[in-house]
């Protein structure tokens, strides 16, 4: 590494437990390379890291690449069928596990290796494997159409071309990068080696759902942050929350979804005063492949664009023949450079439909193409619309789902919208799930739209929401959504009144969070819309106005109504004993 020479003695990277050099750092990965090589991982071979995020993390992670091999990072929070699936998958010939952790993956057998970074001191061979540009990198996990993940095989170029690009604000070996992100996602790979390429510190931080349960700003201001990627829909809900939470940084990203023009407004005109960019980009294109800083967002804008294309990159809007689009129509995206990732692992016939040769480059190379719709703005910019699979067909017309959001998102008192189809066949309608800032009722938002909508894209149904849900990987948890709204079809015929105090007051404390009506003793919380930011406010909210302090993790294991009443009139009792 580069950055080792120029920079042997400064903090790489560190967590709550221990700080690591960039020369220890070096040295730990190295050791660990002879050991893997040792066992036999060569070139091509994949391992899977099943650790706890901590420094011993990226030691693994540099091993396994100085090895030869590719990454695969599961991260250890997964359901176990999840983590399972893609140890399996990715075809791991080594997993990494902390001392002790065994236990949970002994159905693997001899695959699995228990290992620390801190452990005896071995020799390290004076020079590491020779690895080529094209050797495989990392694997990654997306969802697939079909239920199944598709794993992404990622090149040391796509890395080390994203890690240096121009395009991105530069780092400086001053700055502290928080590393949040769940490690089997993208952005783990923006956090890493954007980071170690410019002699940055990674500061291993709590998640972002963790540090909602903090002050932020002061977590910042402690840990010395300047530099985080901040997932979209946590930013959506932070800066809705406190405009000023990102104000100690130097540099914020975000990326993974729509940000709203609203959440631009409030953060400009709050104490933040860095740079903030909006990133866009598939996980096949290596993380991002545009960009836009954002400096004003007006009034009357509805929509935040995504940029343009990072240096190397080449964009193209192609209509469904594979022909560019005039500029202001909309077309799918499709991506070319760099950054464009080997495809899916064991699936050559869909990565022969994803990946198709690049015909207007004339150079052999390929292109992604991203099944998101895009337009091209008159100043160049690119504009997000929504996704090529989601357009549906309502009473025989076409309707693309994204237009009808961004409409509704023009309300002023509309912060969140997503709006999805539901039905089959001729019954299909449009339902939309909205988060407003005061009291509006869906009677009165669906009067508004019928006056800017035709009529079959009025959505027959609007469901009021705190916060939208987020799947791990930070984005609109469609399923989730899904389910919201069959639930809600099916609770008014199963309707148990609250029966004292304690459950009148849980039922109004929930209707003004959810914004929903009539919830019953026998309601769920996280299935009435609720989820894991809006129950750190439960969890405020009781200590505020009654005094008790209930943990989170119980207020997680009792989410029915009236099994939260049970344990906090027990606490309240148990209060009044002591005093």
């Amino acid at each position: 590494m580069e950055t080792v020479a120029a920079y042997p003695g400064k903090p790489a990277v560190s967590d709550d437990d221990q700080v690591l050099s960039y020369s220890e750092l070096d040295r730990r990965s190295s050791t660990l390379a002879a050991r893997l090589g040792r066992l036999g991982v060569t070139a091509e071979d994949r391992v899977a890291i099943c650790l706890p995020r901590s420094v011993d993390t990226f030691v693994a992670i540099l091993g396994v690449l100085k090895a030869g091999a590719a990454y695969v990072a599961v991260d250890l929070r997964y359901p176990e069928a999840r983590r399972d699936l893609m140890i399996r998958r990715s075809g791991a010939k080594l997993i990494l596990v902390k001392p002790g952790g065994r236990r949970s993956l002994e159905h693997f057998g001899e695959a699995v290796l228990e290992w620390e970074s801190g452990g005896a001191s071995e020799d390290v061979p004076a020079a590491g494997r020779v690895v080529p540009p094209e050797a495989a990198a990392c694997i990654l996990f997306t969802s697939g159409s079909s239920g199944e993940p598709k794993a992404i095989v990622l090149e040391h170029r796509n890395l080390v071309a994203f890690a240096r690009n121009q395009g991105l604000p530069t780092l400086l070996p001053t700055d502290r990068t928080a590393q949040i992100s769940n490690v089997s996602f993208d952005a783990f790979s923006f956090e890493t080696w954007c980071s170690f390429a410019y002699g940055a510190e990674i500061v291993v931080v709590p998640s972002i759902t963790e540090l909602l349960n903090s002050d932020l700003q002061r977590e910042l201001r402690r840990r010395r942050i300047s530099v985080m990627l901040a997932p979209t829909m946590a930013l959506n809900h932070i800066v809705r929350m406190d405009r000023n939470a990102f104000s100690p940084l130097r540099i914020l990203h975000t990326g993974g979804d729509v940000l709203l023009p609203s959440t631009c407004r409030d953060l400009l005109a709050g104490e933040f005063s860095g740079e903030f960019v909006n990133l866009y980009g598939p996980s096949e294109a290596t993380t991002a492949c545009t960009a836009y800083r954002v400096e004003h967002v007006g009034p009357d804008e509805d929509t935040v664009p995504i940029g343009r294309a990072l240096d190397g990159v080449t964009t193209y809007v192609l209509d469904a023949v594979g022909r560019p689009v005039p500029q202001g129509e909309m077309g799918e995206l499709h991506v070319a450079g760099p950054g464009v990732g080997r495809g899916y692992l064991d699936q050559p016939e869909l990565t022969d439909e994803r990946f198709p040769p690049d015909p207007f480059a004339g150079d052999g190379g390929r292109m992604y193409a991203t099944g998101d719709l895009v337009r091209e703005r008159a100043d160049g910019l690119l504009e997000f619309v929504g996704r090529a699979d989601d357009q549906v067909k309502v009473r025989g017309y076409r309707v693309e789902p994204g237009e009808v959001e961004r409409v509704i998102g023009r309300h002023p008192q509309v912060r969140d919208v997503v709006v999805l189809p539901a039905g089959d066949g001729d019954g299909v309608r449009l339902v939309a799930f909205v988060v407003v800032d005061d009291a509006l009722p869906p009677k009165d938002l669906r009067e508004s739209l019928a006056g800017v909508l035709p009529d079959y894209m009025v959505p027959s149904a609007i469901l009021p929401l705190q916060e939208i849900p987020s799947n791990d990987h930070g984005k609109r948890d469609r399923q989730a959504l899904e389910q919201h709204l069959r639930d809600h079809q099916s609770r008014w015929r199963s309707y148990v009144p609250p029966a004292d105090g304690t459950e009148r007051y849980l039922t109004d404390l929930w209707e003004r969070l959810l914004s929903v009506e009539h919830i019953g003793a026998n309601d769920d919380f996280f299935e009435i819309g609720g989820n894991s930011l809006l129950a750190f406010r439960v969890r405020r909210t009781l200590q505020q106005d009654m005094g008790v302090s209930i943990g989170f993790r119980d207020i997680l294991d009792n989410t029915v109504l009236r099994d939260l009443a049970k344990l906090i009139d027990e606490a309240a009792a148990d209060l009044e004993r002591k005093g």
